[in-house]
């Protein structure tokens, strides 16, 4: 293999395995070398707190690609092998197992980590976080032991978690510091549809609280004590207190980093030859004039399919509008747009709140800067261009269901 010849990426989840789709989609036919710490092939991850976790979808549904995919269409693929350092100068990666790759573009696709607790019992037996394959099959396998579980942090892991416990039959108790679920994430009016939603299915849910030690007997967790002294039995622990993106080996390299690997709207990072895209990118996001880094499936969707595109030369900005989704009971949501915690000065409502049928947008100004579609369906396109518009928008209009969307998107 010729090392100036060479695309290499690191990290081989949903967003490595699509760009290497890309590169020979759109025609590259040089070495494509796919490098994983994982030994499982590509797969994606909303299943591992969706519907992989509830039982509903079978391991093999969870894979990017067939086993024979790669060799097909002449993907080199490292698994199990984490890389251990790049040299830019040399444009070289190093593995863990002392093989090095030259490269003539790197694609840094290191995904993120879960935030890790450091109290007292934490490396018990019956904690688990929840990232790779591994773990949901370990908490599914503690639902079926368990007959109580508690659940600390009540972001999109935490909730998707306390759902699949629940219809498993377990008790959940969720603990967080915040006043409400998803508080920095959607702000009080539309967290609280979260808090109702869970209280319904019977979880306890205990807010404004701050957990100091995980408790035990002979190495294995069996509860959770809060600051204030009580105690929260349980028979194991879910932990999902937010991600980090890996960005260790681009700070090491001397890439530029803040919040994870700087790129721009390219998708490339600071050394020409070297770009990142999925959870690790902090990528310039044109039409919002500023970098943002997003954690969700879409993104390591459609982000490295732009990074595959740039890297063989073509004149390419990602410039999507940021897309996330859940399901938990019997509410399914799609959320379109951007919007910094505390970054919007109304929020609109149309449909239905307490039959959870509705439509919510956040506006700044007048306008909108995001949409989320509660159990209402096919609309998400019509949100993404209102939310690309830029235009401000009426409030009275917006909360009119008699109003089509696509006709507020042409206002």
């Amino acid at each position: 293999m010729s090392p100036s010849s060479a695309y290499v990426i690191v990290g081989a989840g949903l967003a490595g395995a699509k760009a290497a789709e890309t590169l020979r989609e759109e025609g590259f036919g040089g070495p494509v070398v796919l490098i994983g710490d994982e030994a499982e092939r590509p797969y994606e991850r909303p299943p591992l707190s969706k519907d992989y976790l509830l039982g509903k979808a079978e391991r093999e549904t969870i894979y990017v690609h067939p086993p024979s995919w790669y060799a097909d269409n002449g993907v080199e693929l490292r698994l199990g092998v984490p890389v251990t350092g790049i040299d830019p100068a040399a444009h070289e990666v190093r593995l863990a197992d002392g093989s090095r790759f030259g490269y003539a573009r790197l694609l840094l696709a290191t995904g993120s980590s879960p935030r890790r607790l450091t109290m007292p019992g934490t490396d018990a037996d019956g904690v688990f976080y929840l990232r790779r394959v591994g773990d949901s099959d370990q908490i599914k396998a503690a639902f079926q032991a368990a007959s109580r579980i508690a659940v600390i942090g009540a972001g999109w892991i935490g909730l998707e978690t306390a759902a699949a416990a629940r219809a498993a039959g377990v008790e959940v108790t969720i603990l967080e510091a915040a006043e409400l679920p998803l508080l920095r994430v959607l702000g009080p009016e539309v967290a609280q549809v979260f808090a109702g939603l869970h209280r319904e299915h019977g979880v306890d849910l205990r807010f404004g609280v701050q957990v100091s030690e995980v408790t035990g007997s002979a190495g294995r967790a069996d509860g959770v004590r809060l600051a204030d002294g009580s105690h929260v039995e349980a028979d194991a622990v879910v932990v999902g207190v937010g991600i980090t993106p890996n960005s260790q080996l681009a700070e090491a390299a001397g890439l530029e980093t803040r919040n994870g690997v700087v790129v721009d709207a390219q998708l490339r990072s600071s050394d020409s030859d070297i770009f990142a895209a999925g959870d690790v990118a902090s990528a310039y996001h044109p039409a919002l004039g500023r970098h943002i880094r997003i954690e969700h499936w879409a993104n390591a969707l459609h982000q490295p399919q732009a990074a595959a595109r740039a890297m063989i030369g073509q004149d390419v900005a990602y410039d999507r509008v940021p897309y996330f989704y859940t399901d938990q009971y019997d509410l399914g949501m799609e959320y379109s747009g951007y919007v910094e915690p505390g970054g919007y000065d109304q929020v609109v409502f149309r449909g239905d709140v307490k039959r959870r049928e509705f439509i919510a947008f956040w506006l700044a100004d007048g306008r909108v800067l995001a949409g989320m579609n509660v159990n209402v369906w096919d609309v998400s396109e019509m949100i993404q261009a209102l939310v690309r518009s830029g235009r401000s928008a009426d409030p009275g209009r917006l909360a009119d269901p008699g109003v089509p969307l696509d006709e507020l998107a042409g206002d």
